[in-house]
């Protein structure tokens, strides 16, 4: 039987809930993550020692796990995960600020002949403190033009089939972006390679809804429930291309960087004022 190999940057990994050297083989070239992307992941914060937004992350792979019929070996527990997160991360002694991936298959085997069990493969590495600033260069962005992202029950997770995204990083790297905003079947945006979007206009904060096909971010959905509490007016929507370059502010949000105000959109340059009066009252305040 084939093996996969995984070659990072940290010392261990984990599988299945063992640590192993990161240059062990740890996955048969049966695994159904890696044959037909049949799978999930989380990218996840930790500062300090703990997860931020711990019970968003794991809530929302709960509800993957249930939509891609995962069956769950008797002693996993989201519990469990947790605490071998935090354990890699002192292992590989980055617990004071890491990006952690927790990728979850449904075991091996063909289309129809599978071992529908779950397993996993925790990852994870040492973040710089720029995470924790607002970035001083606006972001410069664009569509990607080449794919159309479905919305379905399956659009909303963060799956592990991810070519859409990936392609458009591809796309932002040949053409000197810093990302690129993916399209739905429609037309209208569900959301950037690894971020959602915001844009404000005239006061008003809008994000594509989730019917709109974009993932349903940890950082979004902690910023949306926090904006609202808070009285600030926020529409959950369509998105048109037109509303992205009238826009007066941009940004995108996702779990590792908080928040990351837009400079430009094709011809559209933006300020941040109101972008930076959100950061700082909703995502600077998180690791302070």
């Amino acid at each position: 039987m084939a093996f996969l190999f995984y070659f990072g940057l940290m010392n261990f990994i984990n599988f299945n809930g063992k640590n192993f050297p990161a240059d062990e083989p740890v996955l048969l070239a049966a695994n159904r993550g890696y044959r037909y992307g049949h799978g999930l992941f989380e990218t996840i914060k930790v500062y300090k020692g703990e997860i931020l937004h711990a019970s968003l992350h794991f809530s929302r792979l709960i509800d993957g796990i249930a939509k891609l019929k995962f069956d769950l070996p008797k002693l996993f527990s989201t519990g469990k995960l947790e605490e071998a997160v935090i354990t890699l991360c002192k292992k590989n002694k980055c617990e004071n600020l890491a990006r952690v991936r927790v990728s979850l298959f449904r075991g091996n085997g063909g289309l129809y002949d599978t071992d529908s069990l779950l397993q996993y493969v925790i990852e994870c590495w040492p973040l710089n403190e720029s995470v924790n600033t607002l970035n001083g260069n606006g972001l410069v962005i664009d569509i990607f033009p080449d794919a159309r992202k479905s919305c379905d029950i399956f659009s909303n997770l963060k799956s592990a089939n991810f070519l859409p995204y990936s392609m458009a990083a591809v796309y932002a790297k040949e053409n000197k972006l810093n990302d690129c905003l993916v399209l739905n079947t429609a037309g209208t945006v569900a959301d950037s390679t690894i971020a959602n979007l915001f844009i404000i206009r005239d006061g008003i904060i809008v994000t594509p809804s989730l019917g709109e096909g974009c993932v349903n971010g940890v950082m979004r959905k902690y910023l949306i429930a926090s904006l609202r509490n808070t009285g600030y007016e926020i529409n959950e929507t369509a998105v048109l291309v037109a509303d992205v370059e009238e826009a007066d502010e941009v940004f995108l949000t996702n779990a590792i960087n908080g928040l990351r105000w837009v400079r430009q959109f094709r011809n559209k340059t933006y300020s941040n004022y109101k972008t930076m009066e959100i950061y700082n009252r909703f995502i600077k305040t998180i690791t302070a």
